[in-house]
């Protein structure tokens, strides 16, 4: 039997992408999934995330390599600025997963995309995270994403719902219950 070429749009396997969702819509326990990462401090502002698996699909799943991401914070506020702070790594996952979204969804709907960039910038007052003033929040009061799309599609309205499936921007527009434990 000939090896058939896999259709696909916008770089994404289709055939991979429909099985998928067929699987889920046939067994929706399937689509409960869990993402985990390590974190361990290493000194000052600096720390590293290893993530190596994440659930779904009804079980363990491992990609290919572990990954490391780095965080630090600028010499402003008395960090090494050796990676970008968390903050900046929030902004990197929401672009990124507003990005995919569209891009996954044009590509169901038979959308054509050709180029995406982003531009994205929080406004965070530090008063609130430096602990200077009860009134302030800690986190970004405002993000703007500016979205420049090559598509063969000339309704920016659709691209715009497309990407709002993003599940960091509904986490981060909505926000998500945190529990945190500590133990030593």
């Amino acid at each position: 039997m000939a090896n058939q070429a896999t259709k696909t749009v916008n770089g994404i396997p289709m055939d991979i992408l429909e099985n998928t969702v067929e699987s889920i819509k046939k067994e929706p326990k399937l689509a409960k999934s869990k993402f985990h990462i390590s974190n361990k401090w290493v000194s000052g502002g600096q720390n590293q995330t290893t993530i190596t698996s994440f659930y779904s699909s009804g079980r363990e799943n491992f990609h290919k390599r572990t990954f490391t991401l780095q965080s630090d914070e600028p010499e402003l506020l008395a960090g090494n600025d050796t990676s970008p702070n968390p903050v900046e790594h929030l902004l990197n996952a929401l672009a990124g997963c507003l990005t995919s979204s569209m891009v996954y969804h044009a590509a169901v709907n038979g959308i054509n995309i050709y180029e995406v960039e982003s531009e994205v910038e929080g406004d965070i007052d530090l008063r609130g995270f430096m602990g200077l003033a009860e009134d302030i929040r800690k986190g970004y009061n405002k993000i703007n994403v500016r979205f420049r799309v090559k598509s063969d599609s000339e309704n920016t309205e659709q691209l715009k719902s497309l990407a709002k499936f993003s599940p960091v921007l509904d986490v981060v527009s909505n926000g998500t219950k945190v529990d945190i434990s500590i133990s030593s």
